[in-house]
């Protein structure tokens, strides 16, 4: 994606929100995700891709894209990039993941707003709001009770 003034904290607000999803995926090792790319398992990639991201998102919102990549040296450590599609409603987002042993990256390649404004400030606060909206609620009902 062409990087524009509002891409860096774009990607900061995704990044923020999908930082649970990332570590989850972590927690994965790195060679069982490297096999599965290179074997083109796409549908095992989706079903790990999906018991994270069910974890702390509304179904749908967080889904494998279908693509990544990987970077493994000979005594070096490896990382893994995963293609995601997010879809909180009324913004879908194309974004690759990298993972790495000690932390996790996002990089937005397309962003799609529904109804989108004319003013990019009002858009990056729908793209928050929307995020934030998808997110299971913790520790609410537990206030409210």
């Amino acid at each position: 994606m062409k990087k524009c003034p509002y891409s860096a904290q774009r990607e900061r607000i995704l990044a923020e929100a999908i930082s649970p999803v990332a570590s989850e995926l972590r927690l994965l090792d790195a060679a069982d995700l490297i096999s599965l790319l290179r074997f083109e398992c796409y549908g095992n990639l989706a079903d790990l891709v999906a018991s994270a991201a069910e974890l702390y998102f509304l179904p749908g919102t967080v889904n494998f894209g279908l693509g990544g990549d990987y970077k493994l040296e000979w005594g070096g450590p490896a990382e893994v990039t995963l293609d995601l599609e997010i879809k909180p409603q009324g913004v879908t987002i194309y974004a690759r993941l990298s993972l790495a042993e000690n932390h996790a990256g996002i990089e937005i390649n397309h962003i799609a707003f529904e109804k989108g404004s004319a003013d990019p400030d009002e858009n990056t606060a729908l793209l928050a709001r929307s995020l934030r909206d998808s997110r299971y609620a913790i520790g609410g009902a537990a206030t409210a009770a």
